[in-house]
């Protein structure tokens, strides 16, 4: 069923095609979803850019506030030609180090930026069989790619393809929307989270994106 929803899920304009039928799932079968869904109108998931770029600004936005992400990413995107569109996996791995920490790139950074690269030039990532394989697979594909862990490849199967049973359960935020909103603020464990999202699937990224919202009502687009 996911996958038949995954591949079913990418319109023309970025939003899943899964996106009402998953709110009205969920407002039956849960009480906190039936109060908060509503209070974010049409908000909802939406999906820009490419596969290789979208993952490229996931590692230079590592560990840095958004703001800074954002600086160092327009000045990346400057030197590997990518201003204003997507970049290309060729071009980033043509450059050299020293070039990408003008940027403001760390030597890690690079390094990961460098291996995503090959990693699309030589074909080790399927990008046109995505759409037909299951979740757990493309994140096998993806943490073999220096920099990327498995919280990065959830947040790529959300944000990017729009699968739309995904639960990051290293996510914090996740966690903390869950404790305030099913607990009364006391703490959560994994164990706790990954039962009451059970009760979600199979739209658990949407449920996901709505415990979000509780918290940052402003959508977020990656």
């Amino acid at each position: 069923m996911v996958r038949t929803l995954a591949a079913a899920a990418l319109p023309s304009d970025g939003t899943p095609a899964y996106w009402d039928d998953a709110c009205r799932h969920l407002s039956r079968r849960d009480r906190v979803m039936k109060k908060l869904i509503p209070r974010f109108g049409d908000a909802r998931l939406k999906t820009r850019g490419d596969a290789f770029t979208t993952l490229a600004r996931s590692i230079v936005g590592q560990q840095i506030s958004v703001k800074a992400a954002q600086s160092v990413w327009d000045r990346f995107a400057l030197v590997a030609g990518g201003v204003g569109t997507c970049l290309q996996a060729g071009e980033v791995r043509s450059l050299q180090v020293p070039q990408m920490r003008e940027a403001g790139l760390s030597a890690r950074k690079c390094e990961y930026l460098l291996d995503l690269a090959r990693h699309f030039t030589e074909g080790q990532v399927h990008v046109d069989e995505w759409q037909a394989m299951d979740d757990e697979a493309i994140i096998t594909e993806l943490v073999a790619i220096r920099g990327i862990g498995r919280w990065t490849a959830e947040m790529f199967l959300i944000f990017h393809l729009l699968r739309p049973n995904v639960m990051p359960l290293d996510d914090l935020g996740l966690i903390k929307g869950i404790s305030l909103n099913y607990f009364s603020g006391e703490p959560v464990s994994r164990a706790e989270a990954r039962e009451l999202g059970e009760g979600w699937a199979p739209f658990r990224s949407v449920a996901t994106w709505y415990i979000w919202r509780s918290l940052d009502p402003e959508p977020v687009e990656y």
